[in-house]
């Protein structure tokens, strides 16, 4: 890995006010929507990628100055702001699964702050629609880049993981179509390499 410092353009010796406005300055300079239909997308990406993990090793290498003092579940009083308000209903419809409540709260809200493109990043997740979940995160990272919610959704997702969801968020109704197939053929080819047959047409 490259030197984190060297990625952020700061010295080893520059404060945390100047490492995160330089982390600000490089998030915006590298923001996804700045890069669309560009053939040079996926460097923005890459470095983008790279700058969130430089100011990460470097915040964690000063003792977590970015973190502290904050909480990474939905109710949380220790991020900006608490949740109050509107933006607590959104958060409570989209863990109730009431995703046309939450949508309609978002696009009535005047103040699209990193908050606010959090929690749509989680709403176009939901809906599975993983493009546009991953530019609102990235968004709200730019906007906010020490909340470690923020950055944690972005990162698991970026680093093709299973997705962060809040631990209230549930997954609906069991195992879908396309996981009973893949369960049912696996099953079938044990079953023949044993002699047996479970699907007979296959």
């Amino acid at each position: 890995m490259k030197d984190p410092y060297s990625v952020l353009g700061v010295s080893p010796g520059a404060g945390d006010d100047e490492i995160k406005k330089a982390y600000k300055e490089l998030a915006k300079k590298y923001h996804p929507d700045n890069y669309v239909n560009n053939p040079l997308s996926e460097l923005a990406q890459e470095k983008m990628k790279e700058v969130n993990e430089a100011y990460d090793t470097i915040m964690k290498g000063r003792g977590g100055a970015s973190s502290s003092g904050r909480s990474s579940g939905y109710g949380g009083s220790g991020q900006s702001g608490s949740y109050t308000g509107s933006f607590a209903q959104v958060r409570a419809a989209i863990n109730a699964g009431n995703l046309t409540l939450a949508e309609t709260l978002l696009n009535n809200s005047s103040d699209k702050n990193a908050e606010w493109n959090f929690l749509m990043g989680s709403l176009f997740y939901r809906k599975g629609w993983l493009d546009e979940a991953m530019r609102y995160f990235q968004t709200a990272v730019a906007m906010d880049p020490t909340n470690m919610e923020y950055r944690q959704a972005l990162s698991i997702m970026q680093g093709g993981g299973s997705f962060y969801r809040p631990a209230a968020y549930g997954r609906g109704a069991g195992p879908d179509a396309c996981n009973c197939c893949g369960s049912l053929i696996a099953a079938d080819c044990c079953c023949e390499c044993l002699g047996g047959d479970l699907i007979a047409c296959c």
